[in-house]
């Protein structure tokens, strides 16, 4: 029997762009569990995984560390990372 190639292209593009709203709606599941934002506008504030998961390097870094300067020093570590999630985050509360 001959494979439909067209078919087939079609379908394996089909299940990864399902696949991938899957991953996006467990992410922002997650984060929306530890945060007071909405899995919705964890969505629309970070569309891509890549953010979210920078989100989720900022989040743990304000959350878990003992006083303010740690904190600081967490952040401040990972500035490059997470500059881009606090111009957003600043944004939508402005």
């Amino acid at each position: 029997m001959a494979i439909d190639w067209d078919t087939f292209e079609k379908d394996v593009k089909s299940d990864a762009k399902a696949a991938a709203n899957e991953t996006d709606n467990n992410l922002s599941s997650r984060i929306s569990s530890v945060s007071k934002l909405n899995d919705e506008e964890i969505k629309e504030l970070f569309p891509h995984p890549s953010d979210a998961e920078k989100l989720a390097i900022l989040i743990k870094a304000v959350k878990t560390a003992d006083d303010k300067n740690k904190k600081l020093n967490e952040i401040m570590s990972n500035s490059e990372d997470v500059a881009g999630i606090l111009v957003r985050l600043i944004d939508k509360l402005t």
